[in-house]
């Protein structure tokens, strides 16, 4: 859905142009914005700059926070990691937000996802699972997260390990993360990646003609 931003000169702009220019300062386009978020939320899409452009407008104007837009927002930049976006976001947050019980659970969840303890996030997640229910691809995009420490960090994995860090998914949607990332089965083990061929040093040989030394040893005599 494209979202359009009347001026005050009774023309329109797209989101994308209004956030271009001053007008991303004037509360009268956060109504729109908001429904921008929620749009995003639905049709599993992300848009860090006008989300953030929301948060700002918020502090600009303390009077017209809306908390559900804030935890949208906040978890959509969960979606986004490891990129940094859910700290730009926190760091845009009013005090009144920071006290909010709903804010602090987010907080939590990602610094359990920071610290990479993926089986206490699916548990957490599970006990809040109606905070991110309308929140299309959220567990996926997380499972997306997972599967890039797992490929970073190990050379083989257990299956079943693998299994409850992606949310104690189901064989056959193990199988479907497998092929998406090129993973093969080795008996109860998954192979991730050889390591080895990563991080194999390279000899490096630099051939110098005799010729282009004769200056320089002239210099030193």
């Amino acid at each position: 859905m494209s979202h359009m931003v009347k001026m005050e000169n009774g023309q329109s702009q797209t989101i994308q142009e209004m956030l271009g220019c001053i007008e991303r300062y004037n509360p009268d386009h956060l109504k729109t914005l908001e429904a921008y978020v929620e749009d995003q939320a639905k049709s599993n899409t992300y848009d860090l700059e006008a989300n953030l452009a929301v948060l700002k407008l918020y502090q600009f104007n303390p009077h017209m926070l809306n908390f559900d837009i804030t935890y949208t927002i906040l978890l959509k930049c969960l979606t986004n990691l490891p990129h940094t976006d859910f700290v730009m976001a926190k760091c845009l947050l009013l005090p009144q937000q920071m006290k909010d019980e709903n804010v602090q659970t987010i907080i939590d969840l990602a610094d359990i996802l920071e610290r990479t303890d993926f089986t206490l996030f699916w548990a957490r997640a599970e006990v809040n699972r109606s905070m991110f229910r309308h929140i299309s691809g959220f567990h996926d995009s997380i499972r997306k997260f997972v599967c890039h420490v797992v490929g970073i960090t190990f050379q083989t994995i257990r299956k079943d390990l693998l299994k409850d860090l992606l949310g104690g998914i189901e064989d056959s949607t193990l199988e479907q993360w497998m092929r998406k990332y090129g993973w093969k089965h080795q008996g109860k083990l998954v192979i991730i990646a050889v390591q080895d061929e990563k991080i194999k040093t390279k000899n490096i040989t630099e051939k110098i003609e005799f010729d282009n030394l004769g200056g320089l040893m002239a210099q030193c005599l």
